[in-house]
């Protein structure tokens, strides 16, 4: 954990292993192949997948990274899609996707890298090849940990529901707030002299009742130390309580969040831990959490949900409508450019 995915070149992920879209025959082709192939040192990379070729659509085998800068390479080879055989197109697809991870766990990876499989010149239809490739993944990594990395090149693949982005589209309009500091601004513009004047005037009239009512009373301990003495619940021990509360594991939860294993225990370990946002969110989600309380969760952490950050007004929509699948929410997030939850 966790799974991510992202627009990058492949070639250049500081993982432990890439997976190389090959060919049953181990011979260096075109597309991702080929620019694997060039960047890790052709000769070198070929000679070692002679000793290992031929192999079986849907078997995976490995060889060291040469130049790049990955410590292995995973070479699984695909199904040529046929339409009129799309049962073992699948399950092909879905082989090539769990033996390549087997062979990063049995070689000791954490991180790994995966293209598109079979989206090429394979002729796979990228919104199939994706929906089977998020589904044997996620289906791996409820057993095993490990840091998988999708390598999505367009948003062809992306088939999110018309439905769906009509739903989340309509939130955005109706509660993204994008030009408030523009009218802000345009105000101040027209009216700046007029504001100033009037304020300095409140102000000088008001100026001995403002420092009666700031004046503490006496005997009365500083407002400061009332605030540091009357501190809220700290974010890991209201998650650890949540956690509880909810009848979930720490395994379930951090899976659900899309979160690594090694952060959770972070944050179970160490009271005064404070999360980034995404990862609050992430957990929020994970524990279905209404909006009110997440709310509650994230301001443990210093954070807000704001009608002002288009991110924000997505995930409210997902969280408002109870819908708790981070890997769903990704996908649209994605699909708006915007960060991603968890890892």
């Amino acid at each position: 954990m966790p799974f991510t995915i992202v627009h990058q070149d492949i070639t250049k992920m500081k993982v432990d292993a890439i997976v190389n879209a090959a060919n049953t025959d181990l011979q260096m082709g075109g597309g991702v192949c080929g620019a694997i192939f060039k960047a890790a040192g052709a000769a070198q990379l070929q000679a070692a997948c002679d000793k290992l070729a031929p192999i079986k659509t849907g078997e995976a085998v490995i060889t060291p990274g040469f130049g790049l800068p990955a410590k292995f390479i995973i070479h699984a080879a695909g199904p040529v899609y046929r339409q009129w055989n799309k049962e073992q197109n699948e399950q092909h697809l879905r082989a090539t996707y769990t033996n390549s991870l087997k062979r990063a766990i049995e070689n000791n990876c954490e991180t790994i890298a995966f293209p598109l499989i079979s989206s090429g010149i394979y002729g796979y239809p990228k919104d199939e090849a994706l929906q089977v490739a998020t589904s044997a993944i996620h289906n791996f990594l409820r057993d095993h940990d490990i840091d998988v990395t999708l390598v999505v090149y367009d948003k062809a693949a992306f088939s999110i529901s018309r439905e769906l982005l009509g739903a989340v589209e309509s939130y955005i309009d109706e509660h993204y707030i994008e030009t408030h500091e523009i009218k802000r601004r345009q105000l101040l513009d027209v009216e700046q002299d007029a504001i100033y004047e009037a304020e300095k005037d409140v102000a000088e009239y008001n100026e001995p009742i403002f420092e009666e009512m700031l004046a503490p009373p006496v005997g009365a301990p500083a407002p400061l130390d009332d605030l540091v003495g009357n501190l809220d619940e700290p974010f890991s021990q209201m998650l650890l309580r949540l956690i509880d509360t909810k009848e979930m594991t720490d395994v379930e939860v951090y899976k659900r969040a899309n979160l690594d294993r090694k952060l959770f225990s972070k944050i179970r370990s160490n009271k005064g831990y404070m999360p980034s946002k995404r990862t609050a969110i992430a957990l929020a989600v994970a524990l279905e959490l209404s909006l009110d309380e997440t709310d509650d969760l994230l301001e443990r952490a210093g954070y807000a949900l704001s009608h002002a950050v288009k991110f924000d007004v997505i995930v409210e929509y997902f969280i408002t409508n109870s819908k708790y699948d981070v890997f769903e929410i990704n996908e649209v997030l994605f699909e708006y450019d915007q960060p991603l939850l968890g890892g």
